[in-house]
């Protein structure tokens, strides 16, 4: 499968290629940062979908809100797998979400996906959210998820992998000024400025007043 390949559905966008792993940092609060602006790519049956990384929160190691806290487990093992691999995992019985591992093999973090910027295949994440309102589609981690047809069995893959049908791509166009708040809804651990977006974008989730 060919490495470089460009976003049809806008011509004036540059060609994107996949990530390769060495060019992960390997720090999950490095690699948040680093992924605002980059490209999360799913080529599914009906066409490809995909969209800009707009908002990211990063659960580094030691970090009490984390779902690698307390170690591996079966349902989270993918965090500690080598950065770049995908963890999906199932939310209060309500919609999927999507991180991506951040560290050394071993090693649990995670980077949780929270806003996209759509770019491919638009009409498709309409059918799949069944709304009409642009916004709407990709402004938080279950929508985006649910858009983007994220589920159980996308968990594991290689972002990196030039055979993933789920993976991750360059930046698409530059990146605006960058934006760091505490996260969104946290008991555990809430204090930390650990959530990166990309300012004034409206694909950014959360309460306005942390955007302020």
């Amino acid at each position: 499968m060919n490495d470089q390949m460009p976003i049809a559905a806008h011509s004036h966008v540059p060609v994107i290629r996949r990530l390769r792993r060495p060019e992960l940092p390997v720090d999950t609060v490095e690699l948040t940062r680093y992924l605002i602006g980059k490209t999360l790519v799913h080529d599914v049956r009906e066409g490809r979908l995909s969209g800009r990384i707009v908002e990211a929160e990063a659960y580094p190691i030691g970090d009490a809100a984390a779902h690698a806290f307390r170690g591996p487990t079966v349902r989270n093992r993918s965090l500690f797998l080598d950065r770049g691999h995908a963890y999906v995992f199932f939310n209060y019985g309500v919609h999927w979400m999507m991180n991506v591992s951040s560290e050394k093999a071993g090693v649990g973090g995670g980077v949780l996906i929270r806003g996209l910027d759509p770019l491919e295949g638009i009409r498709q994440m309409e059918k799949n959210r069944s709304v009409s309102h642009l916004t709407d589609l990709t402004k938080g981690p279950g929508r985006l998820a649910m858009a983007m047809q994220i589920d159980k069995s996308l968990d594991g893959l290689d972002l990196c992998s030039l055979h993933s049908e789920f993976w991750l791509g360059t930046a698409a166009k530059p990146v605006g000024e960058i934006g760091i708040t505490t996260r969104v809804g946290l008991s555990r651990e809430a204090h930390r400025e650990l959530r990166f977006y990309e300012q004034g974008n409206p694909f950014v989730s959360g309460p306005r007043k942390l955007l302020l």
